[in-house]
């Protein structure tokens, strides 16, 4: 079987790359087990300490492959995926420069940040092949307005990066010359953060939404009480009050 990503690390940042453009980077059984493989083996990696999820050609990821939809045997399916990228303990930012349809729309709403070049497109197109945007509502549902989910939902219509951004499926859209650099700014700013810090706040942004109130109070109260006991805030706020880099601080890739 083909690997259908490639995976590089430099500087503290794995870049998993989606490389199938002649099948515009469809999720294809060979696509959901390399990104699959790659996203575990960054999560594996303690030298890894963010994640760049992007493509090849003008497609970041066409959705489901038609020609085997329904019946793929991938180890991890979209959902496992999805829901691999929400629970890694790294950022996972996601660099668009090309269209995202269907499914591809999932994996921009489930990286931790997104940017997009204003030049992409996005589109919830399964309704008009006669399916649903079901396993991906999960991911999208919570960032979105009922009205604006109701609308791009069940029109199936295509609608650019500053819509995207407007309705909270990405970070923001940037103009496409600006890509590169939207994206290591982002990088930089995330590497200066503490990596239990960071995972800390990924759980946090999943979980509290979906406790009630004096849940989320105490189960909050507990990890500050955590995080403040670690050697990772010792470290960080002697470093703070010395008024020099924290030991996890470094220079993007």
């Amino acid at each position: 079987m083909g690997r259908a990503t490639t995976y590089e690390v430099s500087a503290g940042v794995a870049t998993v790359t989606l490389d199938a453009p002649e099948q515009r980077n469809a999720l294809s059984t060979e696509m959901l087990d390399s990104l699959g493989d790659d996203l575990e083996r960054a999560d594996g990696d303690p030298a890894v300490r963010a994640v760049v999820l992007t493509h090849t050609g003008t497609t970041f990821c066409a959705g489901a492959d038609l020609s085997v939809a329904g019946r793929t045997s991938s180890r991890l399916d979209l959902a496992g995926i999805l829901r691999l990228i929400e629970e890694l303990d790294k950022p996972v930012v996601g660099r668009i420069a090309g269209h995202c349809r269907g499914g591809g729309v999932g994996l921009a709403a489930a990286c931790d940040l997104s940017i997009a070049s204003s030049a992409a497109t996005f589109a919830f197109s399964e309704v008009r092949l006669g399916v649903a945007p079901a396993v991906i509502s999960v991911v999208c549902l919570p960032k979105m307005r009922r009205a604006d989910a109701a609308e791009l939902f069940l029109t199936g219509a295509a609608f650019g990066a500053d819509r995207a951004a407007e309705v909270g499926l990405i970070t923001r859209a940037v103009p496409e010359a600006d890509l590169e650099e939207a994206v290591d700014q982002v990088l930089g700013h995330l590497l200066a953060g503490g990596p239990r810090a960071l995972a800390a706040i990924k759980l946090i942004l999943s979980k509290v939404p979906f406790l009630e109130r004096d849940q989320a109070f105490e189960w909050t109260s507990a990890q500050s009480a955590r995080l403040f006991a670690s050697q990772e805030a010792t470290a960080g706020i002697a470093a703070f009050r010395e008024r020099r880099a924290p030991p996890w601080a470094g220079p993007v890739r």
